[in-house]
């Protein structure tokens, strides 16, 4: 999720100082990802490096207010019209897939253990109950919460497939043993051209 975005996605509502977008971004993230003040300050400082946002008036309380730039507003509308790419790196994936081909090692464990934490994650996630006012943080914190149960959903049937699928190649069908081929280093030798 991008911190960066978001926080332009607030200031492109108004000015506000930091503890202010600090706030505000929990309300509208149902308070499930909880940001502190120096991840605000450092990403703010970064805003205006590139141009996106400007330091304003101070009010009596020494608040400095942030105002959104005409590029900051800009990068708002792309980000809210591009789709989100999923990153590829999933650490589960790669963790199945190296215990896997790993020799000696239980790649069914490895399921079983995570599997375990998945559902643990999963109930508690499904028996989680809003706390706070009724409207439109509530409608945030349950958005934010059915996408966390969804992805817990689909781990689980992942982790069940993943397991079928190892049982069905046979324990020592994906192992791997290092590879004798030895990568080269550095660019390739520039014999011979010319």
């Amino acid at each position: 999720m991008s911190v960066r975005q978001s926080l332009l996605a607030i200031l492109d509502q108004g000015p506000c100082y930091g503890y202010q977008l600090r706030a505000e971004f929990a309300r509208r993230t149902g308070a499930t990802w909880p940001l502190n003040v120096g991840q605000i300050y450092n990403t703010l400082d970064r805003l205006e490096r590139d141009g996106l946002v400007e330091k304003g008036d101070v009010d009596e309380q020494g608040h400095v207010y942030w105002h959104i730039t005409d590029a900051g507003s800009l990068e708002v509308r792309e980000w809210l019209r591009a789709p989100v790419e999923r990153a590829p790196r999933d650490e589960l994936a790669i963790k199945l897939t190296v215990a896997a081909t790993l020799p000696g090692v239980d790649a069914a464990d490895v399921i079983r253990t995570q599997r375990s934490a998945s559902q643990a994650q999963l109930d508690e996630l499904r028996g989680a109950a809003y706390t706070g006012p009724a409207g439109p943080e509530e409608v945030a914190w349950s958005l934010v919460t059915d996408a966390r149960v969804f992805a817990a959903e689909a781990e689980l049937r992942w982790l069940e497939h993943a397991q079928e699928r190892l049982a069905r190649q046979g324990a020592d069908a994906v192992v791997l043993e290092l590879s004798t081929d030895r990568p080269k280093r550095g660019r390739p030798s520039q014999r011979g051209a010319a």
